[in-house]
């Protein structure tokens, strides 16, 4: 057996929802740039569960069962007023609570085609209240019901905020969604697929997600980007703190990406976003750390930014707690993980890699006495 750490080049299944070729990403086939620059992000739900943009009828049909389904039972939010409030990250919190909405779903452990698209649109919408809830609940207020009338990317913010969002905002966060949405066989999204290839439930398998996207190395990026940069204080501490990490062989978070070679093509979008909300709201100073960091980053590691470098500006400026991030993260990334997992469930297999020995050879078993 070869062994290769990390599985790094290994492929290990087929998959239509999304591809990653010459540093393009598509999601079925459609370029990142041209559903970043025009989709919804229900037409893109749709397109990655269902193979094809929906046509308008098709996409009002969809939208209508996203907004019938975001409301949460009330033992969600009671169970979350129980938490240690100043001690829980919001992402062990949102691993939780969808953990336990499976069990006020009488179709949880129905396994038929039909079932588990109900219940992907389930999740899909009940994902965003349930981070808005806890965001406000540890706030000290009360959740805010959604409004049917907003877009997925609008009711977010607005049950967040309890205002209705401005046209910026919702185009920002929209388009942060989109990009998002999916990216291959990801850590998390592979964790999602060897849990359901077990024939598990389908809240298994987004519990399991959000598992791995909750650390650093993957989807928690974003919210230490933000850190960093709050560290730096200002454009002109860029230069010696970079120079400070480099020299001490520290990691600087929001860059590089094993599969990109060329750069992510997905960070153009949000930095521009970045550069316009940052204007908006009187703060260019996050967006011109932000320029000079990757200026010199590229210069001295030949590094370029990921999609995680610019959206901790864009959902900084849209006034989201840093803590926030990775779970705006996983609303978006749901829509990939749930379109994986039908995916698997459809052509399943088991999976069961192996792993190369290299403990001690075969040794005989001594008696505890003679030990």
């Amino acid at each position: 057996m070869t062994t290769t750490r990390g599985l790094e080049g290994i492929v290990a299944t087929q998959s239509s929802v999304s591809s990653i070729i010459d540093d393009e990403l598509t999601y079925q086939g459609y370029g990142i740039d041209d559903l970043a620059d025009n989709a919804s992000f229900e037409e893109v739900i749709y397109l990655l569960w269902n193979g094809q943009l929906p046509t308008q009828e098709e996409l009002k049909t969809f939208s209508e069962k996203l907004a019938s389904e975001f409301s949460v039972p009330d033992e969600i939010f009671a169970q979350m007023k129980a938490y240690p409030i100043d001690d829980v990250h919001p992402m062990a919190a949102l691993r939780t609570a969808i953990s336990a909405l499976g069990l006020f779903d009488e179709e949880a452990e129905e396994a038929s085609e039909e079932a588990n698209y109900r219940k992907a649109i389930k999740l899909q919408a009940k994902i965003s209240t349930i981070v808005t809830g806890f965001e406000r609940i540890r706030s000290g207020k009360e959740p805010v019901s959604p409004k049917s009338e907003l877009s997925f990317a609008a009711n977010f913010l607005y049950m967040l905020n309890g205002t209705e969002p401005d046209d910026l905002s919702v185009k920002a966060f929209n388009k942060a969604l989109v990009l998002h949405a999916d990216h291959e066989l990801n850590a998390s999204t592979f964790t999602a697929r060897v849990c359901v290839a077990t024939l598990s439930d389908i809240y298994s398998g987004l519990t399991a997600a959000i598992g791995a996207l909750k650390g650093p190395l993957h989807g928690g990026a974003n919210e230490a980007v933000m850190n960093m940069l709050l560290e730096i204080g200002d454009t002109d501490q860029v230069e010696p703190y970079i120079r400070k990490a480099l020299d001490n062989k520290t990691k600087i978070m929001g860059f590089g990406h094993r599969v990109y070679k060329n750069g992510d093509p997905r960070a153009k979008h949000l930095r521009e976003m970045s550069k316009q909300l940052t204007d908006v709201i009187n703060e260019t100073k996050w967006y011109d750390m932000s320029m000079k960091v990757e200026e010199m980053v590229t210069k001295e590691k030949g590094l370029l930014p990921n999609v995680d470098f610019y959206s901790a500006t864009v959902y900084h400026s849209l006034g989201i707690k840093h803590d926030l991030f990775t779970p705006i993260f996983a609303i978006s990334r749901t829509s990939g993980w749930l379109a994986h997992i039908l995916e698997q469930y459809e052509n399943n297999r088991l999976i069961r890699p192996r792993a190369e020995y290299v403990g001690p050879d075969k040794r005989e078993y001594v008696a505890v006495k003679k030990r």
